[in-house]
């Protein structure tokens, strides 16, 4: 297994808002999961499709893929795609653009041995495109502000600025789960003013383990969400309300209530996860037991049990259309268009109360949008 940085650039977000997490998290095993398996895998095949967009000579990894798909299939050839977009356009002005792919990255003049590695980056007539793929569709990122393309970005200027004539940085999130491809370009001098002024001075407390703890949405991928007593304050901050009934409450009051609800069921279910976990391990918690949760009754041999039915003259199938994941994946996504299009509809969504950043636009009459749905309903 690599090496991780103590100041990973994919969680700068975190510790450049409470530094001392960094050191803390380190303390913490990294135990992987599923979804960066996925990850790694998708960004294997990226590396694959764009290397050989680029006439280089290389295998297919997809045999050795855990995870592989049409939907991978589908998103990294959409992926490969958008890199040759680019390279072609730029070629239009720049007669022989540099692009390197899964680069390692080094921006420890600015962060204590901090690297990284970048999907893959471009040098064109004075502008330097840093482009990362992201497989995950849990969450929306985007590339403004976004401090792991800013270090990315700052890595790459060690290798190419000097040599060539850089402007200005375009830093591109292309996450094709979620539809979203978040483009956000900065000029040279901003980039090295924020690394000088900001990350730097930040990045030395974190890697020495000082600085002031501080909780908010960075907590979520934290390894010590659970336990973090900065997190703990944050939450109980919402006794103060004494949870009344929200009519008797100030619409400001339900506001600042609506700002911390859904951090406050996450942190609530985050610490139940972790006791459950220390308690079967031992630990006992006053007033609290491990018990044996309730299960439903469960066939133990499907074939023996169709089997059986069918002796008996009765037919124990269930016959229904695949759902549409499933229909897309059995005929291809293009097949699917083609033949399924026109029969696929989108009802409209569950009105919800999200906050003033989500990028959706809000419902010019939220009345009219209450009635509708309880018709549908």
């Amino acid at each position: 297994m690599g090496k991780h940085a103590l100041l990973s650039a994919s969680s700068s977000h975190r510790w450049l808002v409470c530094p001392p997490s960094a050191k803390l998290c380190a303390e913490v095993e990294d135990k992987g999961s599923e979804y960066a398996a996925e990850g790694s895998d998708a960004h294997a095949l990226c590396e694959y499709k764009v290397l050989k967009y680029l006439g280089k000579d290389v295998k297919t990894p997809t045999a050795a893929l855990s995870f592989y798909d049409e939907e991978m299939e589908c998103c990294t050839d959409d992926y490969a795609a958008y890199i040759s977009e680019i390279v072609e356009k730029v070629k239009d002005t720049c007669r022989d653009p540099v692009v390197l792919v899964e680069q390692r990255l080094d921006f420890s003049r600015y962060v204590p041995e901090g690297f990284g590695t970048g999907d893959c980056l471009i040098v064109a007539d004075g502008t330097l495109y840093v482009i990362d793929f992201k497989y995950g569709r849990g969450v929306e990122v985007s590339a403004l502000e976004n401090p792991q393309m800013m270090c990315y970005a700052l890595g790459a200027l060690e290798l190419f600025d000097g040599i060539y004539d850089i402007t200005s940085v375009c830093m591109t999130i292309y996450q094709p789960r979620r539809e979203n491809v978040s483009v956000s370009t900065m000029s040279k001098a901003d980039l090295y003013q924020w690394a000088e002024e900001t990350l730097a001075p930040i990045a030395k407390l974190a890697y020495d383990g000082k600085g002031d703890f501080k909780a908010g949405e960075h907590c979520r991928f934290c390894k010590v969400k659970a336990t973090c007593r900065k997190r703990a304050e944050y939450n109980l901050e919402l006794a103060k309300y004494d949870f009344e009934m929200p009519a008797e409450l100030e619409n400001a009051e339900i506001a600042a209530v609506l700002a911390k609800a859904d951090e406050l069921a996450a942190w609530a279910a985050d610490v139940k996860e972790y006791a459950l976990a220390q308690a079967l391990a031992g630990v006992e918690y006053d007033g609290w037991k491990v018990v044996e949760g309730r299960s439903n009754r469960r066939y133990i041999n499907e074939t023996a049990v169709a089997d059986a039915v069918k002796q008996e003259g009765f037919d124990p199938f269930e016959h229904k259309v695949l759902g549409i994941t499933a229909m897309t994946k059995l005929l291809g996504k293009a097949k699917f268009d083609k033949l399924l299009g026109n029969l696929v509809e989108k009802p409209k969504g569950k009105p919800a109360l999200v906050p003033a950043s989500d990028r959706r636009p809000a419902m010019n009459n939220a009345a009219n949008a209450a009635d509708d749905f309880k018709e549908e309903n």
